[in-house]
């Protein structure tokens, strides 16, 4: 029986914390590493599956594993809103489709979901390619490039040409910037412990800048839809939320907003992480590399879905990744009453957080947790775990909105590169998983790079 089937028969317990003396040491794991994914497993190792972390002024309870995860993401979810009013993801997106709950969320998701559903993904695929193709033009052989940032133009790129149908390329380096800024602004900082913190200047003008250039587009895409009388294209986000009934200029911005930040930068974050394994993994990588040989060869064209979908061990790779480091590596709720969770009391108004990236590293749950492991995803030979142990993209209803976009996007962009070039890790043994916005590689993954002959694809 789970934990959470009988808690409503049992009267729940307070959730714990460390102890003095472990306390002081994830203190000084925090201080050694300034990770606070250090703090968060030292806290599971010490305490447990659950406990409140006695910060000032900040004091989440936290949940790891499926039973938790079961029950906050589907059998306690609506008593439970993704809405902190206090915290800058709020204030940023405003009444983006992420932060807000009930009819309202259902209402944005219904006029969202068709756009992004695997039958108007696929047509994209050459779009992908093409973009993908559009910055890797700009690496010169065996040049040293930091794929953090040169999957973000690819992921910037993607997510406005093919969800928004806007060319994004004239406002690169304008946006890059603030767009950075933004999401600095929403990445954990002094608001955890300050919530009445001022914005800072650059993020005022950041925001200033990028509700410009929404508005402009909204503007624009209007204009076009009234005199062409033509109905959007199927995939056309930005079109669907225009014709949509009772959709103002404010909350599309705030729905393009909500994508274009969430959806761009968990996409920069996998495809990072990715090139960085298979570069810490070189035969991997070069079994990969045999895998796209194999199925695409050298062609210029883009693949088919089809072709993408016999790319099994791309596939493990891509899911081990998101195992190992999931850009979405913690959600965050907020009980709207009373409440106990997996047993433990949790009153109104706390905010509980459950941690997919120790969910994902469990060792109860998973043999090896910390290595890297891309056949434990073998199709047919699954590892086998709990349900609601692997949860990258969420689950139950509010699951994430773009996860089909972000597979066929990710094996569509390394199938490109890993046709074209050979990569070379250099800084692998600097890299650490960093808690922005997402979960990222820092300091960067620096790789060189080296275009592939025909011959070595044969």
């Amino acid at each position: 029986m789970h934990t959470s089937e009988h808690s409503s028969t049992m009267a729940p317990r307070p959730l714990p914390a460390a102890e003095p003396g472990k306390g002081l040491r994830v203190l000084a794991g925090l201080a050694r590493t300034r990770n606070p994914l250090t703090a968060l497993a030292l806290m599971r190792e010490y305490v447990g599956q659950a406990f409140e972390i006695p910060a000032p002024r900040f004091r989440p309870a936290v949940f790891i594993g499926p039973d938790a995860n079961r029950q906050i993401l589907i059998t306690d979810r609506n008593r439970l809103s993704w809405r902190n009013e206090s915290d800058p993801v709020v204030k940023l997106l405003r009444r983006g489709v992420l932060i807000v709950d009930g009819e309202e969320h259902d209402r944005y998701r219904q006029i969202m979901d068709p756009t992004l559903q695997r039958r108007h993904v696929t047509p994209h695929i050459p779009a992908f390619w093409r973009y993908t193709d559009q910055v890797a033009a700009d690496w010169a052989d065996g040049s040293t490039q930091d794929m953090l940032i040169e999957m973000r133009k690819v992921a910037l790129l993607i997510l406005m040409g093919a969800s928004f149908h806007v060319d994004f390329t004239p406002h690169m380096a304008q946006l890059w910037q603030p767009i950075l800024d933004l999401l600095e602004y929403i990445s954990p900082g002094l608001w955890i412990v300050w919530p009445e913190a001022p914005t800072r200047t650059k993020h005022r003008r950041a925001i200033a800048a990028m509700d410009d250039y929404l508005y402009a587009i909204i503007r624009q895409r209007r204009a076009e839809l009234a005199a062409s009388g033509v109905a959007p294209d199927p995939s056309d986000l930005l079109g669907a939320l225009i014709v949509a009934p009772r959709m103002t200029d404010d909350l599309i911005r705030d729905q393009l907003l909500t994508m274009l930040i969430a959806g761009h930068d968990t996409s920069t974050a996998l495809l990072a992480w990715v090139l960085y394994l298979l570069g810490m993994h070189p035969a991997t990588l070069a079994q990969v590399q045999q895998e796209v040989d194999r199925v695409i060869g050298s062609e210029e064209a883009p693949p088919t879905a089809d072709q993408l979908n016999e790319l099994h061990l791309l596939d493990q790779v891509i899911k081990e990744t998101l195992r190992l480091y999931p850009p979405i590596h913690i959600g965050n709720r907020r009980t709207t009453e009373d409440m106990a969770i997996c047993g433990y009391h949790v009153p109104a108004g706390k905010r509980v957080m459950y941690s997919i990236y120790l969910s994902h590293r469990d060792k109860e749950y998973w043999r090896d947790p910390d290595q890297f492991c891309p056949a434990r995803f073998e199709r047919g030979n699954e590892e086998k775990t709990p349900p609601f142990t692997y949860v990258p993209f969420g689950g139950g209803p509010r699951t994430c909105i773009g996860a089909t976009f972000a597979q066929v996007e990710a094996r569509a962009v390394l199938a490109r590169l890993l046709q074209r070039f050979d990569f070379e890790l250099l800084n692998g043994d600097k890299i650490h998983p960093h808690m922005g916005a997402t979960l990222e590689p820092r300091p960067g993954v620096q790789m060189r790079v080296r275009r592939r002959s025909a011959s070595s694809q044969r």
